[in-house]
């Protein structure tokens, strides 16, 4: 059994230039950001002089496209790299990945590498909501990234459709590799004014970092000396979504439970239990969720916690920033009133394993974005 890996090529329209990708993610590290890198081949008869560019453009879109009328826009661009890829920067030595395309696709191959900012945002699809009419070809709202190499005779010219490979990029953070084991936890007392007593409830997760598809689980612990009841038990996992560039801030409901299990807790009573969410895209269709990846696409899921850079704060971080809340609410009837509390926590990918030097290439053709792991391991 042989472990290939995967490629991703990309011909220009009019099949002058071939890029290929080792991977289609910029990975926020915190600390670096670890760039793209790849090969281009362009045909030696057709440069003439000319030069190989490539620009990384950052766009971030919070109205429709649909909507856009009389010159008025919804979208704002930002270039972030722009360079010239032809010829290469000798004293940068090739990666493994690299040396393997070269040998595969033959002499005329240019290896690149590309960054980003460290500053740069993390790429978040906001949902357009259920029009149907909407075609599925829309571009989506949010912040995305497209990374584009181009024949030109000058870096000022605008390059042409004809001469460009566009790849649809993102920036992505993962699940640390080794987390702090950090478990939330959380104590409110209610007292009453005119009541003898206290109402206190306990709740815990089990940690801070979750895997999206996983059940998010928080033990409660209920111990009512108060003279109220307890009738009700409710539960919600939040997404919340601060929009920096528009100064923006919002809320939605991604998983919820309402329960009477071991209800009511009456005065004197105590009750433990565990409580079960799990966060989906298919829990929600509301306008403005937080998705990784297109809205339309069968394989997108909740968008993944933001991971601020280490070198800078949570109000220095740009773009979408999005995080997530476990809310307990026990509901104690019309003159008891409601006790709510919200413990954060974290949901993201795990990080994917790195390739070894002994895998082999597969190449495939680069369609669309898509969700899921930059190296895919095959068996042949």
């Amino acid at each position: 059994m042989v472990n290939a890996i995967k490629v991703f090529k990309k011909q220009s329209p009019n099949e002058k230039i071939t890029a290929y990708l080792s991977r289609r993610d910029f990975s926020d590290r915190r600390t670096h950001t670890e760039p793209v890198d790849g090969v281009v081949v362009v045909d030696a008869d057709y440069l003439q002089g000319r030069k190989v560019f490539t620009r990384v453009v950052l766009t971030y879109r919070y109205g429709r496209e649909e909507d856009e009328v009389m010159g008025l826009k919804f979208s704002k661009e930002f270039e972030l790299v722009h360079a010239e890829v032809v010829p290469p920067d000798g004293e940068k030595g090739l990666s493994a990945l690299q040396e393997k395309i070269v040998k595969k696709v033959g002499g005329n191959a240019i290896p690149f590498s590309v960054a980003l900012p460290d500053p740069a945002p993390c790429s978040v699809a906001l949902d357009p909501g259920s029009d149907e009419s909407l075609p599925r070809q829309s571009k989506m709202l949010g912040v995305s990234y497209e990374l584009s190499f181009y024949v030109s005779g000058d870096k000022e010219e605008d390059p042409k459709p004809a001469d460009t490979v566009t790849f649809s990029v993102r920036k992505v953070q993962f699940a640390p590799i080794d987390p702090d084991h950090r478990q939330p936890q959380l104590l409110v007392r209610r007292n009453y004014t005119l009541s003898p007593g206290s109402l206190v409830l306990d709740i815990s997760l089990g940690r801070d970092i979750y895997f999206h598809g996983d059940e998010i689980e928080a033990h409660v612990t209920i111990a009512n000396s108060s003279k109220k009841t307890v009738k009700a038990i409710g539960a919600d996992v939040i997404q919340h979504v601060d929009i920096t560039m528009t100064n923006m801030y919002y809320t939605r409901v991604v998983a919820s439970l309402e329960s009477r299990d071991g209800c009511p807790v009456i005065p004197g009573a105590t009750l433990s239990r565990s409580i079960g969410l799990r966060p989906l895209v298919a829990n929600t269709s509301r306008f403005g969720v937080a998705l990784d990846g297109h809205a339309k696409d069968k394989d997108a899921s909740l968008g993944s916690s933001t991971i601020c850079n280490a070198s800078c704060s949570v109000n220095d971080c740009l773009g979408i920033l999005v995080s997530y809340s476990f809310r307990l609410r026990l509901n104690c009837g019309a003159i008891g009133g409601e006790i709510s509390c919200e413990l954060p926590f974290k949901l993201m990918h795990p990080d994917p394993s790195a390739p070894t030097v002994e895998d082999d290439l597969d190449i495939e053709d680069f369609t669309r974005l898509r969700r899921g792991k930059s190296f895919e391991a095959l068996e042949e």
